[in-house]
């Protein structure tokens, strides 16, 4: 345990990490969604010009400048594309929309340029959060840190120049500058964004320590062990953007699938254009047919069958305290069938709490234990001494002052308490009789303290991460719902990831795991066949999440980058909004499934008939436009909130 950190200004000390930009200011930056915003602001006000009968050429005027708003950016790919000699769906949109607006038809182009002009913005958005997300990442390890020469001069110096057998000064306040061992000094290293441990680590001689972690109020000689582009930190970086690229490629299929389209689609007009000229046809009716069928063929429909749906249940989750990131994000969700928990901060507050009081003193009543205690931690900021100090408060018990209040890195506290010598320390070293007792409560996944009086043991008070109070019921449900077991992945000791997978219920634990080994769990469950969600809070959780079919995070307790790395950020620290995430996610699934056959069914019909027989033009806009709105209806029911209520 140790006392207030205390200040210390230098090249090295620890800095603040820098929030994520808010989703607003990231919004602004991308360019595809300041135009996407400009196109649907025309396309809005045209429509209201239209439907207030107002001048048609100030609807003209509003919708071609929706066009080039929303166009001109994919106009341009499909130019790259098309030099590239490949065809996309932009390609297609851009050339369905001019051809609406050719036989008059400028709404439905107007309408296509929107939808495709949102759906790239959010691509964008998505791809610039991730970018942030790791340039938080590697803003965690200091710039600089204190070089000690053979003669034992300090120098300051670039992290990345340090290597390994390098020592290392690091004062009270610092961040450690690399992974390395300690070889002097003795102080407690708050580890939680490596290894996810709810208190600081007790940091002596031998102990092994990481790049990027906290030091206490003491002063510390650390070995450099790896260099800096071999720390955990930077390994961590490494798999979030692999991991990142290795989800970025599996949408080749679908862009290949769009290629075909596109060139079917294209192919198809210029057939339905050229041969009949060919063979004598006169001209207009045959440019009305092939536009006509490049109108009825375009995919609006069954873009919109897809998207309403998902946007629905990402705004209807969001009411709610769920931040789906994106389309795709949820549809990973939806297809869960296995979810792996952290910890601490996940199932647990990450507040640690006093569960148990042992005496050993028989003429010492409990109260007045933990009275004394709580007296000799009142000076003190280390997390247990706050949580016997606020056990003390919610017991009503009278704390008596304390005066020579000394606090020492590595074993505890110690103060004068009614002029009587009380410690409040680590148990090491310590007679048989608190030895036992604290075996049975670190057997138990309890951290344990002894309380000392005049030198000799009278207690032992255990503490334990608090578990949130919804964590079984949400360990249950998501059982259910994916009809396979929660696994608990956590970088904490095994006793206490057993007590706590015993009082949530989880049967298998994994505990002990750095973050490159929980990212190894994940791919374990992975290769047997699952889709496996990571929900997490800590940085070192985010290889794990980018590893992982979807990552879920925590939004007031997690870290930048866990929010950042993730697909999905729990707002407000609810688990039971998760499965009900889920299972509204697999809803729409089906209304996505639903509304692509139906919208499917419509263009088949309708270019059939074009096709074999005379498709009057206001008849296909007609059928086209009514399946669109159908199918954005269909999507659009999963708003409402009895829709959330009835996920599970």
């Amino acid at each position: 345990m140790s006392s207030t950190t205390l200040p210390h200004t230098t090249t090295a000390a620890a800095r603040p990490l820098p929030g994520p930009a808010p989703l607003s200011r990231t919004i602004w930056r991308v360019a595809e969604a300041r135009w996407a915003t400009a196109a649907t602001a025309l396309f809005a006000v045209g429509g209201l010009v239209d439907l207030l009968d107002g001048p048609l050429w100030l609807a003209w005027t509003l919708y071609l400048a929706c066009y080039v708003a929303g166009g001109w950016e994919p106009a341009l790919a499909g130019l790259q594309a098309l030099r590239e000699r490949t065809l996309d769906v932009d390609v297609l949109m851009v050339v369905a929309a001019i051809a609406a607006a050719s036989i008059g038809q400028v709404f439905d182009g107007a309408l296509l340029i929107v939808i495709f002009a949102t759906s790239g913005a959010l691509e964008a958005i998505a791809m610039r959060r991730t970018q942030d997300s790791v340039r938080a990442l590697l803003d965690l390890a200091p710039e600089r840190a204190t070089r000690l020469a053979a003669d034992g001069a300090e120098e300051v110096v670039d992290t990345a120049d340090l290597v390994p057998g390098d020592l290392v000064r690091v004062r009270p306040g610092d961040r450690i500058g690399a992974d390395g061992t300690v070889v002097d000094g003795a102080s407690d290293v708050d580890q939680a964004s490596i290894t996810g441990e709810p208190l600081p680590v007790s940091a002596t001689v031998g102990t092994p320590v990481f790049a990027g972690t906290v030091n206490g109020a003491g002063v510390l000689t650390v070995r450099v062990d790896r260099a800096a582009a071999e720390s955990v930190v930077a390994r961590i970086v490494a798999m979030v953007e692999e991991a990142s690229e290795t989800k970025a490629r599996t949408q080749l299929f679908i862009e290949r699938v769009e290629q075909r389209y596109a060139a079917v689609v294209v192919v198809a007009t210029l057939l339905l254009l050229g041969v009949p000229l060919a063979l004598g046809a006169a001209f207009e009716p045959t440019l009305l047919r092939a536009m006509t069928f490049m109108i009825v063929a375009s995919p609006c429909a069954i873009v919109l069958a897809t998207m309403p749906p998902l946007l629905a249940v990402m705004a209807n989750a969001g009411r709610h305290g769920v931040l789906l990131k994106s389309a795709v994000a949820l549809e990973r969700l939806a297809q869960v069938d296995r979810v792996a928990f952290d910890k601490t901060g996940t199932l647990t507050l990450g507040v640690p709490e006093v569960v148990a009081v042992t005496r050993l003193c028989r003429t010492v009543a409990e109260d007045d234990l933990v009275a004394l205690a709580a007296a000799a931690e009142r000076g003190s900021e280390h997390p247990v001494g706050r949580a016997v100090v606020r056990y003390a408060a919610e017991r009503a018990l009278a704390v008596p002052p304390a005066t020579d209040f000394l606090a020492t890195p590595g074993r505890g506290v110690r103060a004068t308490v009614g002029g009587r010598v009380v410690e409040v320390v680590a148990p090491r070293g310590l007679e048989v009789a608190a030895t036992e007792a604290v075996a049975a409560h670190e057997e138990a996944g309890r951290t344990a303290v002894v309380v000392v009086v005049d030198g000799r043991p009278h207690g032992v008070v255990a503490l334990a991460d608090r578990v949130r109070p919804e964590a079984p019921a949400t360990v249950a449900a998501l059982g259910a719902l994916t009809g396979g077991e929660p696994v608990l992945l956590t970088g904490d000791n095994r006793a206490a990831a057993a007590a706590l997978a015993d009082r949530t219920g989880i049967a298998e634990v994994r505990a002990g795991l750095l973050p490159e080994e929980k990212a190894a769990a994940v791919r374990d469950l992975q290769d047997a066949g699952h889709r496996v969600a990571l929900v997490g809070d800590g940085i070192n959780d985010a290889p794990a999440m980018a590893t992982a079919h979807v990552g879920v995070a925590m939004g007031r307790s997690g870290s930048d980058l866990a929010t950042q790395t993730s697909d999905v950020v729990l707002v407000r620290d609810d688990l039971t909004a998760l499965p009900r995430a889920v299972a509204l996610g697999r809803r729409a699934e089906r209304v996505v499934r639903a509304n692509l056959a139906f919208a499917a069914t419509v263009i088949v019909v309708l270019v059939t008939w074009d096709l074999v027989a005379t498709l009057p033009l206001p008849l296909g806009v007609a059928g086209h436009e009514g399946s669109t709105i159908v199918v954005a209806l269909n999507g659009l029911r999963l708003l409402r909130d009895k829709a959330w209520r009835d996920a599970v």
